[in-house]
Parts: C-alpha cells; structure tokens; sequence
C-alpha cells in the first residue's frame, strides 16, 4: 500500500515563514523531504528552519522578494545547487492587501496584491517546472482561498488574485501532466494565523473589540463553529504533493469546515 512518504525529494515551500507555510514544513521535513524555507522575513524564516532542524530534519532558508522575479530565479538555483533536484513546490506566500471599499482601493496596493499572489505564484512555476519536466516528475501545489469561489467586500485584490491563482491552476495543470508533474491548488476559507488576525482588524477598522466580534462571526459561518488550523490545512497540501495524488491535476480542494455550502 501506498502511504504518504517524501524521502528524497526536495521541497520549496514559499511563505515559509509562518501559518500554513511552517506547518508544511515541518510535516515535509516529518515525512523525510529535504525542504526549501523561503520566505521575505529572515527573522520568521530562520525560526522555521530551526524548529526543522530540532525535529531531525534536513532543510535551509532563502530570502526573498517574491515581487522580483530575480528573487524567484535564485531560490529555485540555491535548491538545485543545494539539492540537485526540486520535486515539489508550495507556493504558499500570498498577501491580504488592504481592507477597503473598492472605490476607494488604490492602484499601487491592487498591484502589490496581485504582483505577490499572482505574478509571484507564476514565476514559481515558471522557473520550477523546466526541472520538474527533466525528470518527468513533480508536484505543485498553489496555496488559492475561498475567495477564489466567491465575491469578498472590501478585498477586491485579494479576490482576483485567489481567482487567477485558480485558472493558472487549472492551465498548469493541463500542461504539466504529460510530463509528470501534478499541479492543483488548495482553497482555504479562515485559518487561525497572523493573517486572519490582520483581515479581523481590517473588518473592525482597527477596533480591537470589533475584531474579536468578526472572528466570532467568521467562526460562526461554518458548520464545524471554528477556523482551520494551520495544521490542517498542511495535511492536504502535503497529500497532493504525494505520489497518492498521482492523476490528480488542475483541481481546488477547498478545505473551510463547510462554510462555503452555508
């Protein structure tokens, strides 16, 4: 029987830093995987390559601005210079952008978003899969949102970008998969992370009661009465990235506790 096991391969996760990212680093590294942290904050890098490190395994961290394409280019050489190979890759990084009106969103911010969420998560693929296809293996895994499935007030950006991460799923996917190599995308709904934190404050325009009062309501709009965690959300990503999820290819796995049926 087939189980989920990542000895020698070599993973890149993006957005490493933290949340979900971490969390797939970690269950990578559990699972044997040699793991590339990649993230724009040294700080929160450097603790998960250490937090790996402690549980045995094997793993380094690459700064980077996922906005500047050179940027991309170098973690995806330092991971074959490193490691001679890349199987898999998360991309996981991703920003909120602004809690605001669309009226009143401004430009600068919208192509922040979709620089970071979009371009970023395209260049990823675009430098990673020359390598992937030489070996006629691999598996990407875009990290997408529910708010690839539905309209989201006051996140105009955030919203096109998790719907253009979906359709780039979905053409990788067709691409790829005579190749080899797998590419899906998961699609949480709110997860307990620094993000969700940021997203509660915006809602509550800074009002720290009012905050408290939209993660309730968040909560409350799934069936199971709680966010996702970070963990959770790793399980699936790391299952699509596993040679049990062979055959699978251009899909969204939405995982938010039922509430996008509510």
């Amino acid at each position: 029987m087939q189980k989920l096991d990542f000895t020698d391969k070599v993973a890149v996760v993006t957005g490493g830093g933290g949340g979900i990212g971490r969390a797939t680093c970690l269950k990578l590294a559990e699972g044997g995987a040699k793991v590339v942290i990649v993230d724009l904050a040294e700080d929160l890098g450097n603790e998960t390559l250490k937090q790996v490190k402690e549980a045995g395994g094997d793993a380094i961290f690459v700064k980077a601005d996922l906005t500047q394409e050179e940027d991309i280019k170098n973690y995806i050489e330092e991971t074959i210079k490193t490691y001679g190979k890349i199987d898999i890759l998360m991309n996981n990084a991703g920003w909120e952008g602004k809690i605001t009106p669309l009226v009143d969103y401004t430009t600068e911010t919208f192509d922040q978003v979709m620089a970071l969420n979009v371009r970023g998560a395209f260049l990823g693929m675009r430098y990673a899969l020359p390598y992937m296809y030489e070996q006629k293996s691999g598996a990407i895994v875009n990290v997408a949102s529910g708010a690839g499935f539905l309209g989201t007030p006051n996140m105009i950006a955030y919203g096109a970008s998790k719907h253009a991460l979906l359709g780039m799923t979905k053409t990788a996917g067709v691409e790829a998969a005579p190749h080899g190599v797998y590419v899906n995308a998961v699609c949480p709904g709110v997860v307990d992370t620094d993000m969700m934190r940021s997203i509660e404050s915006g809602f509550a325009g800074g009002d720290e009661e009012g905050a408290k009062a939209a993660k309730k309501s968040l909560e409350e709009s799934a069936p199971t009465g709680r966010y996702s965690t970070p963990e959770e959300v790793a399980n699936l990503m790391i299952y699509l990235a596993s040679d049990l999820a062979t055959h699978v290819v251009g899909q969204s796995f939405v995982i938010d506790g039922g509430a996008i049926l509510t």
